[in-house]
Order: C-alpha cells, then structure tokens, then sequence
C-alpha cells in the first residue's frame, strides 16, 4: 500500500485526539498500562497536541485514495525527551496505525518513508521513544534497528530513547 502525509490543521484537533483516544483503547485490550492518559487527556497533552499541529509537526497518513489510516507527529527538535543534541535529526512522535490496518507492514512502511525523508534533510538519526511499560513495542523498534540510547523519565511514565543511524 502507498502513503502519503497530510499536514494536519488546527481545525483537526478532534480527530488527532480521537486517534489517541481509540489506540489508548486498542493498547488496553491487549493489557499493557500504555496511552492510557488519552482516554481523558490532561490539559498538559492537550497542549501538546495543540502546539504540535500549530508547528506543522502533526500528519495524517492516507493511503493514495485518501483513506486515513493513522498519524505520526514529526519534530526537527525534542527538547522534552532529548533535550539539546548537536546532531541533525527527525524526531518520530504518536505513530499510530488504525486497529483495522494492523498486521500489513504500515507501520515500517512509514517509518521508512520519514527516514528517506529525514535522509534528504540530511540527518544523520531518526529518533523515537517507547513507553518502557510496552516491551512489545520496543522490541519492534529494536528489530527495525533502532538502537536503545536511554531513558526518559517523565510525570506519566518511563520512556526508552531510540535512535536508527541513516545511511
């Protein structure tokens, strides 16, 4: 399947914290204590979000007729969770693949297509994190060779820093 990005826009707001919403309930069904804030966000991820669309961080992800199928936030800079670097990167936030897309590859798929993307930036990381309450999804990220550079400890829970060098 191909993707495109689709900047989100302000007016938009509802359906990111909607896709929250709906993946926070995915990730409990399968028992992990993840997300579970997006159920009801405090004020503080609201703004997050807020702030994130009004920087032009925040995409929707479509495949080519337009059918949405998730969203990604995508930073040239995390001061939150990786404070200053001195290396040029892409910073991957809130992937998140509708349930009923699940199990089709999309979600490598699309962090190969910001990777190429960050590539032609000339970056040399891409970088994500990983609540370290799913060790699902941070094994993921370590079989698509993300390496564990740290950890993050933030009001709502741990993170796992990741990085992938791009070659």
């Amino acid at each position: 399947m191909n993707i495109t990005f689709k900047q989100v826009e302000i007016k938009d707001k509802s359906a990111v914290l909607n896709l929250f919403k709906k993946t926070a309930e995915k990730i409990n069904k399968m028992n992990i204590d993840h997300w579970q804030y997006w159920k009801n966000p405090p004020q503080e991820k609201i703004k997050w979000v807020e702030e994130g669309i009004k920087n032009n961080e925040f995409f929707f992800i479509n495949d080519l007729i337009g059918k949405n199928i998730g969203m990604v936030r995508i930073l040239n800079e995390d001061l939150l969770y990786w404070e200053k670097q001195n290396e040029k990167a892409k910073y991957v936030h809130s992937l998140v693949v509708k349930e009923e897309f699940n199990g089709k590859g999309l979600g490598t798929k699309i962090l190969q297509e910001i990777e190429n993307n960050a590539k032609k930036d000339n970056c040399k990381y891409l970088r994500l994190d990983a609540d370290s309450k799913n060790p699902k999804l941070c094994k993921y990220y370590e079989k698509l060779d993300f390496k564990k550079v740290g950890i993050k400890e933030l009001s709502l829970s741990n993170y796992n820093l990741y990085e992938k060098e791009i070659q």
